[in-house]
């Protein structure tokens, strides 16, 4: 007779396994697998304990861990988030969410929890966060796709330059709170005598200045005339092209006919790195 909540399971090289599960609101949920049947019946009864808890109500998960640390050690610190917001919320989600009022929390480890609008929730619920050298990213058709692409933001920005968070949160992805200061590449927002002005800077063996100019539209496709010319003179270097959506073919061309670069980079002949 198996222990509640477990049933035996075989892999195909013939090797045994247990698994654990449990039901809950009619909602048939996986524990994982386990090498003895004594462990998952170990996670199927902190499952229960976790479900059955209605004395603890907490801002976040995070503080109830600390009151029921046993937990972690069978449970994933995923699949226990998981049962906590079932709980708490009547929601099970199939990544490690915890609801708030106006946002939740989505756990991509213990230490960590980002902060997302409500209305991402079912993007993210469908999309599973995995963090490598830094970024963030998901897996969308078979891409690695940065979750800053969700705010407009380039794979080449850098955040304190490009954009910034305002409430400096850097794990508070809520609309609200991430501004873009830089849209395009090689353009840097400044001041000069009180106006705003835009910087367009291109790298070859060390950052040149393209020029400085009143509207990030210009900016951009200043760069973009300084990377064809540096082609055409033979610096063979993969510079970005900056596309300017809200700029249509003729006015980008007047644009890029009349806009002036520097002098110094239509004359420059060497080699880059």
């Amino acid at each position: 007779m198996p222990l509640p909540g477990t049933f035996f399971a075989q892999k195909k090289d013939g090797s045994t396994y247990y698994r654990a599960s449990i039901t809950y609101r009619s909602k048939h949920i996986s524990l994982g697998s386990f090498l003895t049947e004594e462990r998952a019946s170990l996670a199927y009864q902190l499952a229960v304990l976790v479900l059955s808890d209605g004395k603890h109500f907490y801002d976040e998960p995070l503080q109830e861990i600390e009151a029921h640390k046993s937990i972690a050690s069978v449970l994933s610190f995923e699949k226990w988030v998981m049962l906590i917001n079932l709980r708490d919320h009547g929601m099970y989600c199939r990544n490690p969410i915890y609801l708030q009022k106006r946002f939740f929390f989505y756990y991509i480890s213990a230490s960590t929890a980002l902060k997302f609008d409500v209305d991402d929730l079912f993007y993210y619920m469908n999309h599973k966060i995995m963090k490598r050298g830094g970024h963030l990213f998901v897996s969308d058709y078979g891409m690695q796709v940065n979750i800053l692409s969700r705010y407009g933001i380039k794979n080449y920005a850098v955040s304190g330059r490009d954009f910034v968070f305002a409430n400096h949160d850097t794990t508070d992805f809520r609309y609200g709170n991430i501004n873009i200061v830089n849209h395009y590449h090689g353009v840097s927002k400044g001041l000069l005598r009180g106006q705003d002005v835009y910087t367009a800077r291109i790298h070859i063996n060390g950052d040149y200045i393209i020029g400085r100019y009143p509207t990030e539209t210009e900016a951009a496709i200043a760069y973009n005339k300084a990377a064809e010319t540096l082609r055409s003179q033979g610096i063979c270097k993969d510079y970005p092209e900056n596309y300017i959506e809200h700029v249509d073919a003729v006015e980008y061309a007047s644009i890029y006919h009349r806009i002036r670069i520097s002098r110094k980079l239509r004359s420059l002949h060497i080699n880059a790195d």
